[in-house]
């Protein structure tokens, strides 16, 4: 499924976990760290899954997920911030203030993606939101030998 090491690895730990930092027992294990960790990535954001196709790695803050940020590397830079909106959230009202691009980075586009049947590890009807700091043509390249992302449908750009 899309993500499924990123959110399985999420869900499991926020509810497992709470608002600690500590890995619970029954957590699936990350893959191995880089010794370098990317430019511009909070200092404790940890690799969460290996690289899916057209979307590179994933790291994120323990206490953020499942919900993000999540932060999209491709080789060892950031492509992208994703944050995910149960539709819950949105019908009761919700607000997400100062998004804005990494440091030193600029938004490229915005995809605003309706999951209906959620996905592993986030379920629920939700929301994926990504801010990618590069165009279209380039996010078609990354990790062309990744793990496929089943859930991929064309996007109206």
């Amino acid at each position: 499924m899309r993500l499924l090491a990123v959110l399985s690895f999420a869900f499991v730990l926020a509810a497992a976990a709470g608002p600690a930092t500590a890995m619970p027992s029954n957590a699936p294990a990350l893959p191995p760290q880089p010794k370098v960790h990317p430019a511009g990535l909070p200092k404790n954001a940890l690799l969460v899954s290996p690289c899916i196709a057209t979307m590179g790695e994933h790291w994120a803050t323990v206490k953020d997920l499942p919900l993000g940020p999540i932060y999209g590397v491709w080789q060892g830079k950031p492509i992208f911030t994703e944050i995910m909106v149960s539709s819950a959230q949105l019908q009761k009202g919700f607000s997400y203030a100062n998004i804005h691009a990494l440091p030193g980075y600029t938004i490229d586009h915005v995809d605003f993606e309706f999951e209906p049947h959620g996905h592993e590890g986030f379920p629920v009807p939700h929301y994926d939101l990504h801010a990618y700091y590069i165009s279209p043509a380039a996010e078609a390249k990354v990790c062309p030998n990744g793990i496929p992302d089943p859930s991929m449908k064309p996007m109206n750009r």
